[in-house]
């Protein structure tokens, strides 16, 4: 046992950026990255949902990861990317402004992320981690949506 705590644990995470901010998701959770490509509305979907694209022939709806976050829209430039999460079975589009590189992060540089009292919701950050001079949000996807919002994403993946 003595062994296993000098031996910290390493997890690898995709880590990507909005803005300036930096942002980790965990591997197993990410199914591919693409580039941008043409997201067709949905009417009457929430704001943060850009649309659905059509991947190889599976509908797969699209969030505007910066819209979800409470942040400005930007314009899409050659570093936007999609990155598909599955999340509770459902695949996912995550768009990100930039994504950056797939780290091992030692579980040993990560902390419990901030308490910021009632109104703010960072329930969806799982975790900090610190790499280099930057600290990362790690991401808890599942906790990014309420059940309904995934049911209602999923509704929107069985229309088309």
């Amino acid at each position: 046992m003595a062994k296993e705590t000098q031996q910290s644990r390493r997890e690898r995470y995709l880590t990507f950026f909005l803005g300036e901010e930096q942002y980790g998701i965990a591997i197993d959770q990410i199914k591919e990255i693409i580039a941008m490509m043409k997201v067709t509305n949905v009417p009457k979907a929430p704001a943060y949902i850009r649309g659905v694209i059509n991947l190889r022939g599976s509908i797969i709806p699209v969030v505007d990861t910066r819209l979800r976050f409470g942040m400005a829209q930007r314009e899409v430039d050659m570093h936007t990317a999609i990155v598909i999460i599955e999340v509770q079975k459902i695949n996912i589009g995550f768009i990100v402004d930039r994504v950056e590189e797939v780290a091992s992060i030692d579980a040993a540089s990560m902390s419990e992320p901030p308490r910021f009292g009632n109104h703010i919701d960072g329930d969806f950050i799982s975790s900090m981690a610190q790499m280099e001079q930057n600290v990362v949000m790690i991401l808890d996807v599942v906790k990014l949506f309420k059940d309904e919002e995934l049911f209602n994403i999923e509704q929107i993946q069985k229309k088309d």
